[in-house]
């Protein structure tokens, strides 16, 4: 039995899956730590979803060099080109890139082929005041792109509400949270502004890593899993889908840390998290499922599906190289 369970789950990592609504999927969990609760989303394998899982993410493909994000001029727009020869190119809304004149947060979602051109793609400063390079940073491109949004007042700003100065209010907001969460100031003396040297703090990645540590190996247990929902203080906050199971693995690590960092963020309020249940995240998705939706067209043959009601926003990434949708984001109001 074992070996057969195996086989069927090597096939759904090289097949991948899809859910086309909530009823398709199956939800384990909760699975706890402090005031953070995860649900995990699994599926049945089926042809054809396997390509998702071998995209380059934004943040290796900085690393490695074969992706640069440029300097435009424009506060809340900036280039990005996918530079690898045979790979496909995935940036996720959320995903932050340090450095260049300001620190970014990119605000859709975009699937680049091999070798494309420079693309434009909606941004907004995660930091004030700085309008040069930082340090040795390089100012016309951004070295790296390792940390996520966390907390859902950032990602509506970002994301639904598409406001620089609610991205701005979030960050000092975020910020602010932490502070009292690790009874010290979370600003850099380098950029006092800037929410990723927050994120980069000593006394917030070791509050941040030890609930990191206690879930990390979830996806990785559940070869089937291709999303989660999370929920804090015993209420649901968020959570993302994806069509591959090994893309929800390659993004795990950041997709945790950013939970992570909102529960931290938050701290406990004394409710209990443990009277949250699977039931509760099926029937927010089912909710999510049947909200009216509208269509924005991006660049690079992306459509961006939104849907959006007075409790929740529900973004839905498609593209003309992809049968079906990639990725569905979810934030709770």
């Amino acid at each position: 039995m074992k070996a057969v369970w195996a086989a069927a789950m090597a096939m759904a990592a090289t097949i991948g899956v899809t859910v086309a609504t909530a009823a398709e999927a199956r939800i384990s969990g909760p699975y706890q730590s402090g005031n953070l609760s995860v649900f995990l989303v699994h599926a049945e394998p089926v042809p054809g979803g396997g390509a998702a899982g071998a995209y380059l993410t934004l943040d290796e493909a900085l690393a490695s060099g074969e992706a640069a994000v440029y300097e435009t001029g424009d506060v809340n727009e900036l280039e990005v080109q996918n530079k690898s020869k045979d790979r496909t190119l995935f940036i996720q809304a959320g995903d932050i890139v340090k450095g260049g004149r300001q620190d970014r947060v990119l605000s859709v979602d975009l699937i680049l082929p091999p070798g494309s051109e420079k693309i434009p793609i909606t941004a907004f400063c995660v930091e004030q005041g700085r309008w040069s390079a930082r340090g040795d940073e390089p100012a016309q491109q951004f070295a790296s792109a390792e940390k996520s949004l966390a907390g859902k007042d950032l990602k509506l700003a970002a994301k639904s509400k598409r406001s620089q100065t609610e991205v701005w209010n979030a960050v000092a907001e975020t910020q602010a949270k932490l502070a009292a969460s690790v009874g010290e100031d979370v600003a850099a003396p380098a950029s006092p502004t800037s929410l990723q040297l927050s994120l980069e703090n000593k006394k917030v990645a070791e509050a941040v890593s030890k609930h990191v540590a206690a879930l990390a190996a979830l996806a990785g247990d559940h070869p089937d899993a291709v999303g989660y929902l999370y929920a804090v203080n015993g209420k649901i906050s968020g959570g993302d889908i994806y069509a591959s199971p090994l893309l929800f693995r390659k993004l795990w690590p950041r997709l945790l840390e950013a939970s992570v960092t909102e529960a931290v963020a938050e701290g406990p309020d004394g409710s209990s998290a443990l009277g949250i249940a699977a039931d509760d995240a099926a029937t927010f998705l089912t909710a999510m499922d049947s909200a009216a939706a509208t269509d924005q067209q991006l660049p690079a043959g992306v459509t961006l599906v939104s849907r959006e009601t007075d409790k929740a926003a529900a973004f839905e990434t498609r593209s003309d190289s992809v049968d079906g949708w990639l990725h569905r984001s979810y934030i709770v109001k």
